[in-house]
């Protein structure tokens, strides 16, 4: 992988520091002495706080997601103190309500939910921010003048009200399928291509002992969010996405296909497939052990599993897990998540004493803050080897580094598919993973995933409609799946059209269809 730009700053901060030791070095005894009295007399660097999402990934070794290594670097090296104010990712948007509400929320607050970021900046929350990033920015101006096909994603009624940076390959796939090809070559299965092979596999995992331990002790499927966002994906009606089927707009979750998502979903808890304490892992910890230390046949997570391959390694040395190409489905291969190009959104609350301040560490970061939180100390974590970055030690990366991917809120990450097994460490286990996964992303982006318009429809209105319609919906959901035979998906399914009726949805949605008949034609 070349990174030019990134050698161009390395010269271009040699030759300012040749120069300015130069200018040091005539200054004198006298100014060194005056510096050194006024050392005391520095002024305090500025103070900003930014809203993190807590995924339970920093060992105790390491800290907190509010003090580490890296946030201590941060503060070492940005100019600024910042304090990172950690949300449970799994309940991030509640939280973050609550500390709105409050008047306790930090100064940045981000989601990946373009929708969130809507309702906050509909309820007066968030500010606009055109103003600053024209005053006060340099290189994040830069940024988003070199990338506009971002500006739409941070807009709402004409004002920028967010920033945010493109993702690259890497995050743009987001879902991948893994399986143990290890327990299929034990049962005699072949690798599943259809949704009904899958399901099949998953319970076969459950009843022929694939572990060979003698005991009833495995399960179908663990996963690293809501298991029914897989299906759902799958048969293109996924909760939050937005179809346009023959001219008319519908929430993933409203279409007669999510019956089908309903339907999968409750076959999976039904059978045991998943495990039945699954509603109480809410940062799915759990369920992680369980795919871990090989007591799961199919995780549904990330395309990208680094962490957990190793962790699985160290348990089970013989398991032998491969990411799965796009499942076929009576709806065809809608495949799985992938995300919309831009990034986090990161919005300013408008109780911010210093949007000076919060423009300046933005820029920092998308400058040279990024590169080093994501590949750590050069010498320690990485190595250059021809102009490529490569990492030491697979290890130590996945214990010290690998927590801190979501503090570079902002950055400048665009790699390719082919560099994934350059940059991995040269020991075999990180040289056999990186394999894996440059085919788990080759996977994760062979089938294209149903994105009718590149961004949802946002309007208070709306806003309100989902953050009462969303928390009803899910109790819904989890009554159908773990309530028993009386709760059927045809049941849920009417159930969730209720409310929509309920929260006079039909009038929303008339303002939705508006929407889009007004902007169809820039929507495609």
């Amino acid at each position: 992988m070349q990174y030019q730009s990134r050698s161009k700053w390395f010269a271009a901060g040699l030759t300012v520091l040749v120069g300015l030791t130069g200018v040091l070095s005539g200054c004198g005894d006298k100014k060194e002495a005056a510096d050194a009295n006024n050392v005391d007399k520095k002024a305090p660097p500025k103070e900003i706080s930014v809203s993190m999402f807590d995924r339970g990934r920093v060992p105790a070794e390491e800290g907190s997601y509010e003090e580490n290594r890296w946030t201590k670097w941060i503060n070492q090296n940005s100019g600024f103190k910042v304090n990172w104010v950690p949300v449970p990712r799994s309940t991030a948007q509640q939280k973050l309500n609550t500390m709105v509400a409050a008047n306790e929320a930090p100064d940045l607050i981000w989601e990946y939910d373009r929708n969130y970021v809507a309702l906050l900046a509909s309820q007066g929350a968030l500010q606009p921010i055109d103003s600053y990033i024209e005053k006060y920015s340099t290189s994040y101006k830069k940024y988003l003048t070199e990338h506009p096909d971002l500006k739409p994603y941070v807009m709402f009624d004409g004002k920028m009200y967010a920033v945010t940076t493109k993702r690259g390959i890497d995050t743009i796939a987001n879902q991948g399928i893994w399986i143990r090809k290890d327990w299929l070559d034990k049962l005699g299965l072949p690798l599943p291509k259809t949704d009904e092979d899958l399901m099949n596999v998953a319970k076969a995992f459950v009843e022929k002992d694939p572990d060979g331990n003698g005991k009833n002790d495995t399960v179908g499927f663990a996963f690293n969010s809501q298991f029914k966002s897989y299906p759902a994906a799958m048969y293109a009606s996924r909760m939050d996405t937005w179809y346009v089927d023959n001219g008319k707009m519908q929430l993933g979750r409203l279409t007669d296909r999510y019956t089908d998502v309903l339907t999968i979903s409750k076959k999976m808890y039904d059978s045991g497939m998943v495990d039945k304490e699954y509603i109480t892992d809410k940062n799915y910890q759990r369920e992680r052990q369980l795919w871990v230390t090989g007591k799961a046949g199919i995780y549904l997570g990330s395309w990208n599993l680094d962490s957990e391959y190793r962790d699985m390694k160290q348990n089970t040395p013989n398991a032998q897990p491969v990411p799965l190409e796009p499942l076929n489905t009576k709806y065809g291969k809608n495949g799985l998540l992938q995300e919309a190009p831009a990034s986090m959104l990161i919005g300013f609350n408008k109780n911010m004493k210093d949007p000076k301040a919060a423009v300046e560490f933005l820029d920092w970061m998308v400058d040279k803050g990024w590169f080093t939180l994501k590949f750590g100390m050069e010498g320690e974590h990485y190595k250059k080897v021809n102009d490529s970055v490569q990492a030491i030690d697979g290890e130590k990366n996945k214990k010290e580094l690998d927590y801190a991917y979501e503090y570079p809120i902002v950055n400048q990450w665009d790699p390719k598919s082919e560099d994934l097994v350059k940059m991995a460490a040269s020991d075999p286990v990180s040289q056999e993973y990186a394999k894996l996964k440059a085919l788990g992303l080759e996977n994760a982006m062979k089938s294209k995933f149903r994105r009718d318009i590149p961004y949802a429809p946002s309007f208070s209105e709306l806003s309100q409609f989902l953050a009462e319609f969303n928390p009803k919906a899910d109790e819904i959901d989890n009554k159908v799946i773990m309530g028993g035979p009386q709760y059927t998906p045809e049941w849920g399914a009417a159930e969730l059209q209720k409310e929509w009726k309920r929260l006079n949805g039909e009038a929303v949605w008339k303002q939705v269809q508006d929407w889009y008949d007004k902007n169809k034609d820039s929507l495609k």
